[in-house]
């Protein structure tokens, strides 16, 4: 890599195959050029890294909030939260510990981890009027934190179904190219894996809008069971003009939520997937249950030693085992490589030579930095900056057009063979059929 990584830091920065370069974006025509010639590099590029035998995207927070932010509504937020009495005792554990695991600033995951954890000690230490508190505690910071996670779905909801709000349809525009430029692949291609953080569902939704099929661990319509053991199942449909030939449907993805959802709840060992619409202010709890104990986003109840890692265990390894093999690529956007176990697991990803990363970034902060620095830089491709980050820039002017098209790609090979036939001399200038 011909820069350093510390000089690229606060910048909009473009590291394609051996090409390296800054981009300063503002509206002026100049700057539309500079995009035009960006994109005759980062198109060709990305199309070809969609087409590696193995494709899946990583999605964390930045996508939400790249969405809401089209549509000028308001996202879910990550921050801290406020625990009483326990505070400085949560908060300076996890500080520590964020600091250990490299992830900077604590946040309410790293203070819900500490909290449960203390719960623990509390109850094993039998301080029941501590545990109850903290109970308590935990309860309230639970449901502030769900009730902060359905806001973004609820805000661009409400927009969506509001009267010509062109912002929310420039939103959902975005959405649905953005998912379907990498849910597009030739159905004779493995299927694209889509890994998310978020707890949200935007992704489904948008999925669901663009006509893309999720395949993932649950199976049922009323009352979605997760299944422990990876299903082959698949969408195909029958050719009308061949006896018992089956083909792959289009558009179908496989979907993982690896810190849990929004939508997800336990009950007797099983997790299982509420009905709960899109645009809901609040998860209805059934009655006598508990935020901690109904819900299961990360980090999850812990009722005991043998359910402290489920589902989340199976998870990980469905993300291990769609990105550890020869000749994949990992797409990531929002993700800000703060979780060491996820980071980890790419980084096992990058020992295979054939493999590599595209890293879509709103900036080359601390976290990604020290990530970068401990891979090999010729398996990357990075896109960072604001430029890159905008949601609306990347479909507009980098993205490359879905996969399934096969107007452009046959109309393309017929040019290319009339050319030739043209330059063989044998085509006669005034054959019509000699040029499209």
């Amino acid at each position: 890599m011909k820069h350093k990584i510390e000089e690229i830091r606060g910048k909009n920065f473009v590291k394609v195959g051996t090409a390296e370069e800054f981009f300063k974006c503002s509206t002026g025509a100049e700057d539309m050029q500079a995009r035009e010639n960006l994109k005759r590099i980062i198109e060709p590029w990305l199309s070809a890294a969609l087409q590696t035998d193995h494709l899946a995207m990583l999605i964390g927070a930045g996508f939400t909030a790249a969405v809401c932010q089209i549509a000028s509504v308001n996202s879910s937020s990550m921050g801290t939260a406020n625990f009483g009495k326990f505070d400085e005792k949560i908060n300076a554990y996890a500080e520590k510990a964020a600091t250990r695991l490299g992830r900077g600033k604590y946040n309410i995951e790293d203070q819900l981890r500490t909290a449960i954890s203390l719960l623990q000690g509390y109850e094993i230490d039998g301080e029941e009027d501590n545990s109850k508190d903290l109970r308590e505690c935990i309860d309230n910071v639970l449901s502030e934190f769900s009730e902060s996670i359905l806001s973004s779905e609820c805000n661009l909801f409400r927009t969506v179904k509001s009267d010509n709000n062109q912002a929310a349809f420039k939103a959902i525009a975005m959405l649905k190219s953005f998912l379907l430029t990498f849910a597009s692949r030739n159905a004779t291609r493995e299927r694209t894996h889509i890994f998310t953080t978020n707890y949200d569902r935007m992704i489904e939704y948008g999925c669901d809008l663009a006509g893309i099929k999720i395949l993932d661990r649950f199976w049922g319509k009323i009352i979605p069971k997760f299944e422990e053991s990876p299903s082959g199942i698949d969408y195909y449909y029958r050719t009308l003009d061949a006896k018992n030939e089956f083909r792959f449907a289009e558009g179908v993805v496989r979907y993982t939520k690896i810190h849990g959802s929004v939508d997800w709840y336990e009950e007797g060992g099983v997790v299982y997937r509420d009905a709960l619409r899109f645009g809901a202010e609040k998860v209805q709890l059934p009655t006598g249950d508990s935020y901690k104990d109904h819900l299961m986003i990360y980090p999850n109840s812990m009722k005991s030693v043998e359910t402290a890692f489920y589902p989340y265990a199976e998870l990980f390894r469905d993300f291990s085992s769609a990105i550890c093999r020869p000749n994949s690529t990992l797409v990531t956007y929002g993700y800000g490589f703060g979780d060491t176990h996820i980071n980890k697991i790419i980084k096992e990803m990058l020992h295979t030579p054939s493999t590599h990363i595209v890293i879509i970034a709103y900036s080359v902060d601390a976290r990604l930095e020290a990530f970068l620095k401990q891979i090999n830089m010729a398996q990357v491709t990075l896109l960072a900056g604001e430029e890159f980050a905008s949601l609306e820039n990347l479909v507009n002017y980098y993205l490359p057009k879905a996969a399934i098209d096969t107007l452009t790609e046959t109309a393309s090979k017929l040019v290319e063979a009339r050319r030739g036939y043209v330059e063989s001399g044998k085509g006669g200038e005034n054959n019509n059929d000699a040029e499209l």
